[in-house]
């Protein structure tokens, strides 16, 4: 029998997926409607074939993404209400009774699983999908060479935090949220200072960039923005994907630049600058660590209250378990976790989208190339087939950046300000 208290759990998680799944098929719906019409002012930028291009990828990529949601729903039901996580619980125990040993093996049972069941959604996206529309450029043997060497990575990080924080726990009954919570902060420091130098090697080939003229050119920039950079990088992002992007990466001493090569074959100089301003206006409005301070408040929050509520001891009854290790605990909380933060999601994609405004407006400022940066923004959608049309309550809910159209009238704007 089902308490009452499991079926409204079950019927919040059910509502939840069921809103996600609107918003998606307002979405897709909108884009019918309106994704053959050339915004105002994109005109000589956007034609006819790329828009047709456009709306289909973007419809086949939602249609893909909504059946891959609902098989990922359907399984977590399954083990979560089903029986299969006491079971599962239960088996990880008559393998070790250690504490630290069987929490180890219990998460490292679970990612394993996830990556196994994310392998014909992956190969299908990848060889089927992106393929289609021009994007991948991967052979499936680097395909599976990247996923042996993500999965090795995933499982050292995985059994270095779980063990080590297990640790924790067994050491300090009382107080193991607060160190708990300060190792995963360290760490994460830490790998923000490693994975420049040995996580991104092992996947992409960097070297200088090669652009005559460029690296100095952003170099005055960034001395301009009283930024210092240790390295401007280009990789080798065309060996897997068409798509294109910049991004900083690192901090303190070891951050540093980094292009992909699709993105210097697709833009000017002028345009990469521009560009480059915008991500520098991340750093100078501290936008990077406001959002570093805010992760790690919620986190100690969140972990002071994963403590209260297994010490309370109630929580494998909510799913109606009689009894669960502490690791399946934090799996139970993990998901409870999930449904309480949902509503809050459209707080957290306007405070980002505010930060791009924000980052805009010091690109401006910095570089005083509105136009540049409209450019830049317009080759980037087009060439990557992103969405013009999104449906406007979908963007206020899930998009971390402003829709283009926006973006661009209000740096078009400010260009005809300055030209005045």
């Amino acid at each position: 029998m089902v308490s009452a208290t499991t079926l409204s759990i079950l019927i919040c998680y059910i509502l939840v997926t069921a809103f996600d799944c609107l918003l998606n098929s307002l979405n897709l719906r909108h884009l019918k409607r309106h994704g053959a019409e050339v915004p105002s002012g994109f005109e000589e930028d956007i034609d006819a074939e790329t828009l047709r291009k456009t709306s289909a990828y973007t419809l086949e990529q939602n249609r893909f993404g909504l059946i891959e949601s609902i098989s990922d729903s359907g399984l977590l039901l399954i083990f979560l209400f089903g029986g299969l996580l006491a079971l599962y619980d239960r088996w990880i125990a008559s393998i070790s009774s250690s504490f630290i040993i069987g929490g180890g093996l219990f998460f490292m049972g679970l990612v394993l699983a996830q990556t196994v069941v994310g392998i014909p959604f992956s190969l299908y996206a990848t060889f089927r999908i992106e393929n289609r529309y021009g994007f991948n450029t991967m052979t499936p043997r680097l395909w599976f060479s990247d996923l042996l060497k993500s999965t090795a990575i995933t499982f050292v990080l995985l059994t270095l935090l779980t063990t080590g924080a297990l640790a924790i726990v067994q050491a300090s009954p009382e107080f193991w949220w607060l160190w708990v919570w300060g190792f995963f902060a360290v760490v994460s420091v830490f790998l923000m200072y490693l994975s420049p130098y040995l996580i991104e090697p092992l996947f992409f080939k960097f070297e200088p960039v090669k652009e005559e003229g460029l690296e100095e050119e952003i170099r005055l920039l960034m001395e301009k923005a009283g930024l210092k950079v240790s390295r401007v990088m280009q990789m080798d992002a065309s060996k897997r994907s068409r798509h294109s992007n910049a991004y900083f990466t690192g901090i303190g001493r070891v951050k540093r630049i980094v292009l992909y090569d699709t993105l210097l074959a697709q833009m000017n100089h002028r345009e990469i600058l521009a560009v480059l301003a915008h991500e520098v206006g991340h750093w100078k409005k501290g936008h990077i660590w406001k959002r570093l301070v805010l992760t790690e408040v919620g986190a100690l929050l969140a972990s002071y209250l994963a403590y209260r509520l297994i010490s309370w001891g109630g929580l494998p009854g909510l799913l109606g378990l009689q009894q669960a290790s502490f690791a399946a605990q934090l799996v139970i909380l993990g998901f409870l976790g999930s449904l309480a933060s949902f509503p809050f999601t459209p707080l957290g994609s306007w405070l980002s989208r505010r930060h791009e405004w924000e980052a805009d407006r010091f690109a401006v400022e910095l570089a005083g190339m509105p136009d540049a940066l409209a450019s830049g923004l317009i080759k980037l959608t087009r060439e990557n087939l992103a969405n013009l049309h999104p449906h406007p309550l979908y963007a206020r809910f899930y998009y971390s950046h402003p829709p283009i159209v926006e973006r661009v009238r209000k740096l078009r704007e400010k260009g005809a300000e300055l030209d005045r």
